[in-house]
């Protein structure tokens, strides 16, 4: 009976959430994701994902972090602002919230991870904007690094008011236009990185930039 009721109230925990994080991935969209993981089933922890910036899928199994709440009750509930990076390589901004039950026990995690690399866009364009003499914006950026590939195509999207990779096939196409005439292209294993920036395949850029 005791099981029986401890399981009705983590069921209730984790309604209630994911009603949390669908209002939270609402809120920050399309710049936060907004995971939900059931740390009760850690090989398939992922319960639900908005604004999917990572690539995982429901069902996926817990991170590092989820396994360390699962083995220690005593580990941090709140983990804040702690730098972190997505599988291509963008810079994230994260923060981990340990959901425990009424027995003090980790049944779940709340995860909120921001993507930088656009706001770092941003504010390279304020920057810009904000000049008052007619000197040229000095770019201290290595032209030939991935990151300088990737802060151009977020300031492309920037302008746009989106994202990289809720770009159209058109604007797609106007900036690898760009990209190549600026010769981004000839930096070595630029078409991986442009790629894995904007969620597409590697053939669907090679196409764009036809």
């Amino acid at each position: 009976m005791a099981k029986k009721k401890a399981n009705s109230e983590q069921e209730s925990l984790l309604e209630q959430i994911q009603c949390i994080a669908q209002g939270l991935g609402e809120m920050f969209a399309p710049f936060t994701e907004v995971v939900v993981h059931d740390l009760r089933t850690p090989k398939n922890a992922i319960l639900t994902i908005h604004n999917n910036l990572s690539g995982r899928s429901v069902g996926d199994p817990a991170t590092e972090l989820g396994l360390a709440r699962i083995a220690d009750d005593d580990y941090p509930q709140i983990l804040s602002n702690y730098p972190n990076r997505f599988s291509d390589g963008r810079t994230a901004k994260s923060t981990s919230i340990g959901i425990k039950d009424s027995g003090g026990h980790y049944i779940a995690a709340l995860c909120l991870n921001v993507d930088v690399s656009l706001f770092r866009g941003i504010q390279a364009i304020l920057g810009q904007f904000c000049l008052t003499d007619s000197a040229p914006m000095k770019e201290s950026l290595d032209p030939a690094s991935a990151d300088a590939i990737r802060e151009r195509i977020d300031r492309f999207a920037v302008n746009l008011a989106t994202t990289p990779r809720l770009l159209k096939a058109e604007q797609r196409r106007e900036l690898m236009q760009e990209l190549k005439g600026e010769g981004y292209l000839e930096v070595r294993k630029a078409m991986d990185v442009i790629s894995q920036h904007l969620g597409v395949s590697r053939a669907t850029v090679y196409n764009d930039v036809r």
